[in-house]
Order: structure tokens, then C-alpha cells, then sequence
């Protein structure tokens, strides 16, 4: 039954996303090809291969972080805060996609790193989970024997952690980064829910954006503000799932 339910979840979901964005992918592909015969056709000096092997050159060096400006390129993914927050979520298992290692050396110790770093994450984020646990249970305890409440407090209490957490990791973050990448609320929000739960599309990462000029704490402070928010998100999540259970 439970696997019914649960295939049933995922089929209801594929229906929805394939009614809500197909059009949208459908009128991108007519755009993308309307474009690229205007181009053709207003500069017949162009060739088709030669323009599909710069479209491909192009993407690959997004990939690795490099990105046209003018007539120079701009580095800088892979300087020590890029590098850092690469680190970050490879062990988070976050995994954007937007970066990854171009060399063998590169990727040999991409792997050597997850291996050992994914159970150091684990362990941190749970100890981090139950201190926070820890806190709220204390707080429960001293409003029980002050206002002589039982259910109430404890109830009191988990409520105000859930909002304070919902404040701090959920609602609060993405206005720093309409501020820092220019991103509305709901595009900030939702990279906020897609990252501390772990999904990581990589359509929305910060600090890559070329035309823009991030202060040296802005990376730090999110890799913080993950760590911590995954903890939080963990506790909700299990919370979900003694529920259904």
C-alpha cells in the first residue's frame, strides 16, 4: 500500500510539472531556433557548424566558470571562496551541478573527499539537531515550572522554535539575496527551500554572477547559514515523518 501511495505521489507530481512547464519549454525551444536562423540570416558571413562549435564552446567554459565579458574572460569560481562553497556542497550532498572538476586529479579527490566528508556532515548536522532539540526541551521545562503549564508550554515552546526557524532560515534569507543577486522574494525563497533541502537543482546558486561584486564574508556566511539550516529543515523533516509514520 505504502508503495502504491507512494508511486501514485510521484506520478501526480510528474502530471502537474509536465502541465506547468512544457509549454514554457515548447515556446523556448521556437524562441532559441528563431533566434539562431535570424542570426544566420542577418549575417551570412556565419556558418552553421562553425556557430553550433562556438555555442558549445561557450557552454563547456560556463560550465568550467568562465564567462565572455567584452572582449575578456572573468575568472573566479575556483578562487578559495568558490572553492570553499564547492566543498561545502559536495559534502552537504547539495550538489548544484553549475560546478564540478574538469581534471582527473580533480575529480579522484572530488571523490575521496565526499567519502569522508558526507559522514562528518552527518554527524555534525546531527549533533547540531540535537543541541537545538536540546534547547527547545530546556526552554519547555523552565516555562512548565514557571507558569506551571505541562502541554501548553512544550507546545508554546516548539512553536516559537518552529517560527524563529522559519525567520532565520526560510523568510529572513531571501532578502539578502534580493539585495546580493538581484533575484525577486520568490526566486530567493525558493533557492532557499531547494538548498537547505538538500535537492540543489543549480538554476539558482549564489555568487556567480559576473556582473556582480560580492563582499568577502557573503559566501562564509551562507555556507553558515546552510549548515545550520539543514539542521533545522532536518528536525522538521523528521518531525513530518514520525507523522506519517
Amino acid at each position: 500500500v505504502l508503495l502504491v501511495v507512494y508511486v501514485g505521489y510521484v506520478g501526480l507530481g510528474a502530471g502537474v510539472l509536465q502541465a506547468l512547464e512544457r509549454p514554457a519549454e515548447v515556446q523556448a525551444a521556437q524562441q532559441l531556433l528563431q533566434q539562431h536562423w535570424e542570426l544566420l540570416a542577418n549575417h551570412t558571413c556565419l556558418q552553421g557548424p562553425a556557430l553550433q562549435r562556438l555555442i558549445e564552446g561557450i557552454i563547456q567554459a560556463y560550465k568550467s566558470g568562465v564567462t565572455l565579458q567584452g572582449n575578456t574572460t572573468s575568472l573566479g569560481r575556483w578562487d578559495f571562496s568558490g572553492s570553499f562553497f564547492f566543498s561545502i556542497s559536495a559534502i552537504t550532498t547539495i550538489g548544484y551541478g553549475n560546478l564540478s572538476p574538469s581534471t582527473v586529479a580533480g575529480r579522484i579527490f572530488c571523490i575521496l573527499f565526499a567519502l569522508f566528508g558526507i559522514p562528518l556532515n552527518l554527524v555534525l548536522l546531527n549533533e547540531i539537531g540535537q543541541l537545538m532539540l536540546l534547547g527547545v526541551q530546556h526552554c519547555a521545562h523552565h516555562l512548565e515550572e514557571a507558569l506551571h503549564w505541562q502541554k501548553k508550554a512544550s507546545l508554546l515552546i516548539k512553536t516559537c522554535a518552529l517560527v524563529t526557524g522559519l525567520l532565520l532560515f526560510l523568510l529572513l534569507p531571501p532578502l539578502l539575496f534580493s539585495d546580493k543577486e538581484g533575484w525577486s522574494y520568490e526566486e530567493g525563497f525558493y533557492y532557499s527551500f531547494i538548498t537547505l533541502s538538500t535537492i540543489g537543482f543549480g538554476d539558482y546558486v549564489i555568487g556567480m554572477n559576473p556582473d556582480r561584486t560580492y563582499p568577502g564574508w557573503y559566501k562564509n556566511v551562507i555556507s553558515l547559514w546552510i549548515l545550520f539550516g539543514m539542521a533545522w529543515l532536518a528536525l522538521v523533516i523528521k518531525f513530518c515523518i514520525n507523522f506519517l509514520e
